[in-house]
């Protein structure tokens, strides 16, 4: 069985955390919150039959056998990065993250330095997997547009692009490049910097990002072209109805990537 520490518990952690439950190989031994989250957070775990200890950070001697970040761009500095200096291997959701300057280049030396290694979860996207290798054979474009729910850009830059409670059509409230996304819409471009990252890269990527007031889901679009030929991927997501800027299929992503760790056959 896997020993699992879980960094945050929102939306993303509460319903990996439910699915996870049912895994015999699996479970998550603690989770790491702020201090001022940490009773809300017991009395939300409480009905599990295992609930994960809450802690404020990981003990100086803890060695789980994975970490995984659900916590928000932030919490890579702060817990991601002294974990690969100790060895401990990272599972990371807040790829939008990277798009910091230098970031991934920290996170690769830490990982180095502990002699272990990070994995960027996919996410609400699917793909990746061809992405990567069509960079393999020669990449030359790729676009990705993202179209949400108007509510879901709320608190975003897009307040001040357009009157999101009064949207009567599907309105495009960002264009440029995926390292500009991801900066711009930290919560809502995750998808963004991970195609950039499987691909061409931040600075290359082209994204498009759409305020849809007739929209009840999140709609992920992909194009790619390039020396192997080219493809196209609509994927219509569900968003969580705890947080809408997320996909649901975000939660299953972690909770993939952690059975691929635990299970005799992965894929």
């Amino acid at each position: 069985m896997l020993n699992i520490t879980m960094i945050g518990c929102g939306a993303i952690g509460i319903g990996a955390l439910e699915l996870l439950e049912k895994d015999p190989d699996l479970r998550v031994d603690a989770v790491v919150v702020p201090a001022e989250s940490q009773e809300l957070i017991r009395q939300r775990l409480a009905s599990f039959e295992h609930p994960p200890t809450v802690l404020t950070e990981l003990p100086a001697d803890a060695r789980p056998d994975l970490l995984v970040e659900c916590a928000g761009h932030r919490a890579i500095e702060q817990h991601v990065l002294p974990a690969l200096a100790r060895g401990i291997p990272c599972l990371v959701v807040s790829v939008g993250a990277l798009s910091e300057y230098g970031l991934a280049e920290r996170l690769e030396a830490a990982a180095r330095e502990g002699g272990t290694r990070i994995e960027l979860l996919p996410g609400a996207i699917g793909g990746i997997d061809a992405l990567s290798a069509a960079k393999v054979g020669g990449l030359e474009s790729v676009l990705y547009t993202g179209r949400k729910p108007a509510g879901a850009w709320k608190g975003t830059p897009a307040e001040q692009a357009c009157d999101l409670d009064n949207l009567a059509e599907a309105t495009v409230i960002f264009k440029g490049s995926a390292r500009e996304a991801a900066l711009l819409y930290p919560k809502n471009a995750n998808v963004a910097a991970t195609l950039s990252l499987a691909g061409l890269g931040l600075d290359r990527t082209e994204v498009q990002l759409i305020a849809d007031p007739h929209s009840s889901e999140n709609v992920h679009q992909v194009e790619a072209r390039g020396a192997f030929g080219g493809f196209e991927l609509t994927l219509r997501g569900k968003p969580l109805a705890a947080n809408p800027k997320t996909s649901a299929l975000t939660v299953y992503s972690v909770v993939r990537a952690l059975g691929n760790h635990a299970h005799a056959i992965s894929i």
